[in-house]
């Protein structure tokens, strides 16, 4: 288990109609690797999250319980397929594209529970719960069905909190510490899927 990529974002407008009341949506999805493995960067994490990151609403996103998003690399496969389906053009995403702060590889959402704890170099996170698509996820990958294919798949992705922050740099090694196992991230999509009215997802 490795740490493949470290991301950031700033606040932009995204445009689409993606949403039945919104032409534009302020939203920092749109990420970019700044440290990976051709550039082995260190990187700043404080409590809040990446430095330099930012997060257009702090209600749903970042904060002390959500302040670094992780998503599997796993992934990224399933993405790329089903866009390029869908689009009719050929995609090919770059790590950071699906919003998420570490892109990592060797952990998916099967295998980790809430309260689980990731030692990366000297760094310390404690898993706090999966991430909720919604309507911006349809508009960052220009596809109305993107925040239902994440729900559907189980392919969310999970937030963390920032136990002990430092430097990091892409290619640091994973060490899962468990904790009371008794959610995992996986279970907690199930229980969102058949709980949340799909019409909410705007696909």
């Amino acid at each position: 288990m490795r740490l493949l990529s470290i991301s950031t974002g700033k606040v932009i407008s995204l445009f689409g109609n993606h949403h039945p009341n919104y032409k534009s949506v302020a939203s920092a999805i749109n990420k970019k690797s700044i440290s990976d493995l051709q550039n082995l960067q260190s990187v700043e994490i404080t409590i809040l999250g990446v430095k330099g990151d930012e997060q257009a609403d702090l209600s749903v996103h970042g904060g002390i319980e959500k302040a670094i998003y992780v998503y599997p690399a796993e992934h990224y496969a399933f993405w790329n397929e089903l866009l390029t389906r869908e689009t009719k053009r050929s995609v090919n995403l770059q790590h950071g594209a699906i919003g998420e702060n570490f892109t990592i590889e060797g952990l998916l959402e099967t295998e980790v529970f809430v309260g689980d704890r990731l030692l990366m170099g000297g760094l310390e996170f404690s898993v706090v719960k999966l991430r909720e698509p919604c309507f911006k996820f349809n508009a960052a990958l220009s596809y109305k069905g993107a925040a239902k294919a994440m729900l559907q798949s189980g392919f969310s992705g999970w937030y963390l909190r920032v136990i002990k922050r430092g430097l990091l740099a892409a290619g640091t090694e994973i060490t899962l510490i468990p904790g009371p196992r008794n959610t995992s991230i996986a279970q907690q999509n199930q229980a969102l899927l058949h709980n949340r009215n799909q019409k909410d997802l705007w696909e």
